[in-house]
């Protein structure tokens, strides 16, 4: 029986945005190409054209070898990899079906396994995705061989999570599952935070100014502080207020504060508000990683208490600490919360306030950069740092780690 690789991908120029996916099915001997997919998709977010990836390659696959046939699934999406492992579990409703539909398949099939591998290992997958984006760009249709034809008019919907395997060589089109009025014409990378920073915006950029929460006791002693809720010190209040004295006068204008649910974020959120006559609102998820047993110890006092899961988790951003959160589930959290932000607040200025791995993971993000860069980042008390977001996808950090108005 043939044994099949399927390498698949997604993506959403602006996230939400005009999104597709692409999905390419190997013989796992010889690596040969059997089959192709790819789908323009309206506009959604990158986690669902990812999910819609996976559903085409795994049809694909179906088609080609039946009921039973093994094969391997690798993506470089650790958010569907890991759902799919059945590690992770599914917290956005909204992936709920495709989820479903996705594991309705796997079990018809036999996956040998679920492996996350880098982007540029998934080049195939991602360069399908662009080129389906590409063609309804340009109101065209894509088909397998990268070429496009003229898209043919809709008679019915379509379904919102089925696939449009395309053995190679048969060149079927498929139908665009949205209006081309509604797709970008950006040329950009189908990820967000791409795009170089050299080409101008396609609109008003988003701004997410980044404030770290002032000082409090745990921080002064360089202790683990994640879940803990100590206040603020004196000189942690006062570091809030010089933020917000700051932030109150041009060139800031802040439409909008959220801030982590954490009492040192709070208060630091509500000196700001107070200068600027803004409310402050609270998301979830912008609190800051649960260090578990490690809370309010020092490095040093988890380095002898816990030397190889230190170890380990120093060397794996998918390692938690003993009954916490590993850097990878904060990754996830913060991704959701960074996509509603871009979203409801498009074209403004909102003032984040959170914690050190919250605001490394969102700079990160604009960066591309892998979770290892978590450790090569200092911020200090209640610095500022700046990314803008486009709807073209592009994302640019702006400023990092700046404390000039505590000098």
């Amino acid at each position: 029986m043939t044994s099949y690789i399927v390498e698949a991908d997604g993506g959403s120029r602006g996230n939400p945005g005009p999104a597709g996916y692409g999905a390419v099915v190997m013989d796992a001997g010889d690596r040969q190409v059997l089959a192709e997919a790819a789908e323009a998709i309206g506009v959604t977010t990158n986690n669902v054209a990812e999910y819609r990836g996976l559903i085409a390659g795994l049809t694909s696959v179906l088609d080609l070898g039946g009921e039973g046939a093994p094969v391997a699934v690798r993506m470089d999406s650790k958010l569907v990899i890991e759902q799919m492992a059945g590690r992770w579990k599914i917290k956005n409703e909204g992936l709920r079906p495709l989820a479903l539909e996705a594991g309705k398949l796997a079990r018809r099939l036999r996956v040998t396994e679920w492996t996350w591998i880098p982007r540029d290992q998934n080049r195939h997958a991602d360069r399908l995705a662009n080129e389906a984006m590409d063609a309804a760009a340009k109101g065209l249709a894509w088909r397998a061989g990268g070429t496009a034809v003229q898209a043919e008019p809709r008679t019915s919907p379509r379904s919102p999570s089925t696939g449009s395997g395309t053995p190679t060589g048969s060149g079927t089109p498929t139908d665009l599952s949205a209006p081309t009025a509604s797709l970008a014409t950006a040329q950009q990378r189908s990820r967000p935070g791409s795009g170089t920073g050299w080409s101008p915006p396609t609109r008003v950029a988003t701004s997410l100014l980044l404030l770290r929460h002032g000082e409090t006791p745990l921080s002064v002693e360089r202790r683990f502080s994640g879940l803990g809720d100590p206040e603020l010190t004196a000189n942690g209040l006062a570091q809030a207020a010089a933020a917000a004295e700051r932030l109150s006068h041009d060139p800031y204008h802040l439409d909008v504060i959220v801030s982590s649910p954490l009492k040192r974020a709070r208060q630091t959120a509500e000196a700001v508000a107070q200068r600027t006559g803004l409310s402050v609102e609270v998301d979830d998820d912008l609190r800051e990683a649960d260090f578990g047993a490690w809370e309010g110890h020092t490095f040093t006092e988890v380095q002898r208490g816990w030397p190889a899961e230190l170890a380990a988790w120093l060397a794996n951003s998918n390692v938690a600490p003993p009954d916490g959160e590993s850097f990878d589930a904060v990754a996830e959290r913060i991704q959701r919360a960074q996509e509603r932000l871009v979203e409801r607040y498009e074209g403004r200025t909102v003032l984040v306030v959170s914690h050190v791995t919250p605001i490394k993971t969102v700079l990160r993000f604009a960066l591309m950069a892998p979770a290892v860069t978590l450790y090569r980042m200092h911020l200090d008390l209640a610095c500022l740092s700046l990314v803008e977001h486009y709807a073209d996808g592009q994302a640019v950090v702006k400023s990092f780690n700046d404390t000039s108005h505590l000098r």
